[in-house]
């Protein structure tokens, strides 16, 4: 059972997802609390591999409002949990231009926090232009057909 509580919409079209990734990832209990009431913002979020590490920044956790901890920082960079087959990929990929990691949505799979990760390539100006023209195309046709189904 999936229960999705963040979603970083703007990457579908801004960027061109290649292949993703069902990810762990290693949280404090108070940011688990938080997350449960959906104060995660994972809109300018991003990974990079570190040390054969991965990890996630500007991923946005509002602190637990109950909690006993003191003020912990809120972007702090966390730590993604893949396996080493997957890690060694990931590294071989991002390497070629243009690559990057990128979390498309934070979502709970039974009691665990999963994030969803892209490996993605950043569209060009035109591709996003083209993408534009299209969708317009397709509710001009939408509108078009719905009219005459009225009549």
């Amino acid at each position: 059972m999936e229960k999705t509580i963040a979603t970083h919409r703007s990457a579908r079209r801004d960027y061109e997802i290649l292949e993703t990734y069902e990810v762990g990832i290693a949280l404090l209990g108070a940011e688990v609390k938080s997350v449960r009431e959906g104060k995660v913002n994972i809109r300018d979020s991003f990974a990079k591999i570190e040390n054969g590490e991965v990890f996630a920044y500007n991923i946005h956790i509002s602190p637990y409002a109950y909690s006993r901890l003191t003020e912990e920082d809120a972007t702090r960079r966390r730590k993604l949990l893949l396996h080493r087959k997957e890690i060694d990929r990931l590294i071989g990929r991002v390497k070629e231009r243009g690559f990057t990691l990128i979390p498309l949505r934070l979502y709970f799979k039974n009691q665990w926090v999963k994030i969803e990760l892209a490996l993605a390539r950043g569209k060009k100006l035109y591709d996003k232009r083209e993408e534009i023209r299209r969708r317009e195309e397709e509710r001009r046709l939408n509108r078009i057909i719905k009219s005459r189904r009225k009549k």
